[in-house]
């Protein structure tokens, strides 16, 4: 069950109080009895730590996870990189001529 802040705007009076989401929200000061008793809106009651994702979450790469046997293997796959497309160099006398390149060779 969370615990709600509440305070009255006529009096001051502030308390936190333990209830369920589902529990109507107080109206009524326990201090002045006024029905000007509202909920607050507070910090949530966690923080999350750390530097980021472990080596170990899907980074991509290899995966030391053993393979599924059960035919339902629901495991997403990791992210591969995709290599630059290959450029050819500039053409130079050297380059251009037969007898450097391999018998199967389609630059020519």
């Amino acid at each position: 069950m969370p615990i709600y802040a509440y305070k009255c705007s006529a009096c001051g009076f502030a308390k936190d109080h333990l209830q369920k989401m589902s529990d109507p929200p107080l109206s009524e000061c326990p201090a002045c009895g006024k029905p000007s008793f509202t909920k607050q809106l507070t910090a949530a009651g966690f923080q999350l730590k750390g530097s980021g994702w472990y080596a170990t979450d899907f980074k991509g790469g290899a995966s030391t996870a053993p393979a599924s046997t059960d035919g339902n293997d629901s495991t997403p796959a990791p992210a591969t990189e995709t290599a630059a497309p290959a450029v050819k160099p500039a053409e130079t006398p050297a380059a251009s001529s037969a007898a450097s390149c391999a018998p199967a060779c389609a630059c020519h």
